[in-house]
């Protein structure tokens, strides 16, 4: 369950550092916050109160944040966009009935629109999400229908499983060297969780690959990093994850919006 909880904290999206020394920086969410920051945008992440997000007081204060923080750095007059990834995601499409985002980005999440009131001004919205589930995969054609015959402007981008390779570990995390990958990659291997392409044959939260390691000879140069290749195992199933690797996609897709 590790990885529902921690979804939730700003802190996964900032390498750790002097300024941030409880920063975790899990590999997906900094790849977003670092594409952000090339492209000129201004990050600000913020997290849930709870395990997940509420849609009750909960969105009123962070609306204030934002506002508070946009002021503070003399951005008001800026496009705003946002992105919400599962309980991020229901949390955001809420949240854009309250702010006037220029549009917005749901991340594995259907979003509540069953539940408010759309009109055409709604913020334009971008679905990201994974087919493999299937009854989410249904409910955001379902709600991508009610925007676009609400007036808004709507799109989706279908995220697919990823193959392992020896390196895709050392590429993608910081502090997994390319031997320590390899190893890695061998290991999962043996153990039978990839098959012979190197597609991950169960959802990584499912797979017993943490005791496979600490039964094997391969040491993490930091015990933390267990839960950066966590992540990288679940995008590579692609079920319910967060995922980098459409990140041009969404921020063109901001970007055409800001006009």
């Amino acid at each position: 369950m590790e990885d529902w909880i921690t979804r939730c904290r700003s802190v996964n999206f900032w390498d750790r550092s002097s300024t941030c020394p409880n920063c975790i920086g899990l590999p997906e969410d900094r790849l977003i916050v670092l594409h952000a920051l090339s492209r000129k945008f201004a990050v600000l992440t913020i997290s849930s109160a709870g395990r997940c997000w509420t849609f009750g007081k909960e969105k009123f204060i962070v609306k204030d944040i934002i506002k508070w923080w946009s002021e503070k750095n003399k951005l008001q007059r800026l496009p705003l966009v946002a992105l919400g990834v599962s309980s991020g995601g229901y949390f955001v499409s809420a949240l854009a009935t309250e702010l006037k985002f220029s549009s917005i980005t749901l991340m594995i999440a259907e979003g509540l629109f069953d539940q408010m009131d759309i009109t055409g001004d709604y913020a334009p919205t971008l679905f990201v999400h994974m087919p493999k589930d299937q009854p989410r995969q249904q409910k955001i054609h379902e709600n991508l229908e009610l925007l676009r015959n609400k007036g808004v402007d709507v799109a989706e981008i279908e995220c697919k499983e990823v193959p392992l390779s020896p390196h895709i570990l050392a590429d993608r995390i910081p502090g997994i060297g390319q031997t320590v990958s390899a190893k890695l990659f061998e290991l999962f291997q043996d153990k039978g969780f990839v098959d012979s392409n190197g597609y991950m044959k169960n959802d990584g939260r499912a797979t017993r690959w943490k005791q496979a390691l600490r039964e094997s000879n391969i040491h993490l140069p930091d015990q933390h990093l267990s839960q950066h290749i966590q992540e990288e195992l679940n995008l590579a199933f692609a079920y319910h994850e967060m995922t980098s690797l459409h990140s041009e996609e969404i921020f063109k897709w901001f970007e055409s919006h800001m006009s």
